[in-house]
């Protein structure tokens, strides 16, 4: 059973008819409370190869998570199982991403289910800056609902783990926590606010002021 949700019912014969696809997800999709549509199937999974950053977008649009090819390097994360047919409207959900094929010894999923499916992952260029580079700030409602994910699926090691590694984490985020402007906040557990901004800081983020 998945720890996000339970697989769809006809998932193994969609993935035998070719109907299905897999994509990483390293951001907001770790959080179950995030989710909007029920996929076919969702699996923690790690993949190699890639590093997690914080990307920065024009001004005044937020910097968002991405990843970019860095050898060595293996990321925490989630495997979606999703209908091909839905594949253009993640494309246009990712726009600004490039999407790339993943061969399977590159990532490892957690019960992976049977059959061939093909595997993708959205990424940014590896010569793009940072959000620390770039002065960009970081939503923390957005924040907040990444770290929670990492949390809950991966306990306080893996939490560590995702701040530690992912890059550009030195700017400002910005402390929409009470009035959010990421469209799928979440709400905290007990603990978890005051957590989340202890990692942060000592990170290298500097908290900003809403208004």
């Amino acid at each position: 059973m998945s720890l996000i949700h339970d697989d769809h019912p006809d998932l193994a014969a969609l993935i035998g008819e070719g109907r299905v696809v897999a994509y990483f997800g390293y951001g907001s999709l770790v959080n179950r409370r995030t989710l909007r549509t029920r996929f076919l199937g969702i699996r923690r999974a790690e993949a190699a190869g890639w590093r997690r950053f914080w990307l920065p977008r024009p001004q005044p649009v937020p910097a968002l998570l991405s990843v970019r090819p860095t050898e060595d390097f293996v990321i925490q994360g989630v495997i979606v199982y999703d209908l091909a047919d839905h594949l253009p409207l993640v494309d246009e959900r990712e726009a600004g991403y490039m999407r790339r094929v993943v061969t399977a010894d590159r990532i490892a999923v957690e019960n992976p289910v049977a059959g061939d499916v093909p595997l993708f992952i959205y990424e940014a260029s590896a010569d793009e800056e940072t959000a620390s580079e770039a002065g960009a700030f970081i939503l923390q409602s957005y924040l907040d609902a990444v770290m929670q994910g990492f949390h809950t699926l991966y306990g306080r090691a893996g939490l560590e783990r995702f701040v530690e590694e992912t890059e550009g984490f030195r700017t400002a985020v910005l402390q929409d926590r009470h009035a959010p402007r990421y469209p799928r906040p979440v709400e905290l557990e007990e603990g978890e606010a005051a957590l989340f901004d202890a990692l942060v800081s000592a990170r290298g983020a500097t908290h900003l002021p809403l208004g």
